[in-house]
């Protein structure tokens, strides 16, 4: 097991060497470190992550002992332990490709979670949710009750102590009150290259355009539609030859493929947020 901070903070001298020289006060033992610096901004950003070779400091040790360090760089940082598996929920609509490739990853033990419940606002994949042993709620959503509905999966995630969200094809908009209780742990799936054909029926639109590729984009939830933090991303090229429902069939493989790199990402705490972007450290 080891231990991992992320931190940012003004760019300012001697921070790799404080930072590394805490780890060995520690007795760890550093078995990665990737760092940035932007230089317009003048803000720096570390990914450190150690072995812990001192069994007899515990993890709130060394949360207060780092205390000191980042106040004196001024510094945002989170200290996380791959011993935790955080517990994840998953939010679905009736499409099932997205889902799919999520519950088969983690049953490969790609991923260092619990799936702790799907939630859907249809009833169709509570079969599938059962074939996995994980429990499936479902909260039919109209005009009328969605924020009565929202408050009933706020208790719900909070009664299962959830981590992460994932949006696996969730076909509704999250209300502001719902997104402003889980900042930055709620993950999307959006069908295109983002910024480009936000909102609905983005295969349709880049129909329409003629565009020459297609992708699909990773993010955090905002409430600023299709625009929060990106995660990753990726495209496939495509012809004047190809319809609407071939754009849809090359575009799931890549829905798949982006949401499970996102979310491994998220998982193995590479993932910093600054000002409406992202840095990650792959």
């Amino acid at each position: 097991m080891s231990t991992i901070l992320l931190l940012s903070c003004p760019d300012q001298h001697g921070l790799v060497a404080s930072i590394s020289n805490f780890v060995s006060d520690n007795n760890g033992n550093i078995i990665s470190l990737n760092e940035h610096v932007d230089l317009d901004e003048k803000m720096f950003f570390i990914r450190i992550e150690w072995e812990n070779n001192d069994l007899s400091i515990s993890n709130n040790d060394i949360i207060t002992r780092f205390k000191p360090l980042a106040e004196k760089f001024d510094a945002k940082w989170r200290i996380e332990f791959t011993e935790h598996k955080p517990k994840l929920a998953i939010f679905v609509s009736k499409y099932d490709h997205v889902l799919q490739e999520i519950l088969w990853r983690s049953k490969l033990g790609e991923y260092n979670t619990q799936i702790a419940c799907i939630i859907s606002n249809h009833i169709e994949l509570e079969i599938l949710a059962n074939s996995y042993n994980i429990p499936f709620y479902f909260f039919p959503i109209t005009n009328d009750n969605k924020l009565h509905q929202e408050e009933a999966e706020i208790e719900l995630l909070k009664k299962h102590e959830i981590d992460i969200i994932v949006l696996a094809r969730y076909m509704q908009i999250l209300s502001p009150e719902f997104v402003s209780q889980f900042p930055n742990i709620i993950i999307n799936i959006h069908h295109s290259f983002l910024p480009a054909f936000m909102g609905g029926n983005p295969y349709k639109q880049a129909f329409v355009r003629g565009v020459k590729m297609i992708g699909a984009t990773s993010h955090f939830v905002t409430n600023s539609l299709d625009e929060g933090p990106i995660i990753a991303q990726d495209i496939i090229r495509i012809t004047h030859k190809d319809s609407v429902k071939d754009l849809v069939r090359k575009g799931r493989d890549l829905e798949r493929l982006v949401l499970a790199k996102a979310l491994h990402l998220h998982l193995e705490h590479r993932v910093l947020v600054h000002k409406g972007k992202t840095i990650v450290f792959e």
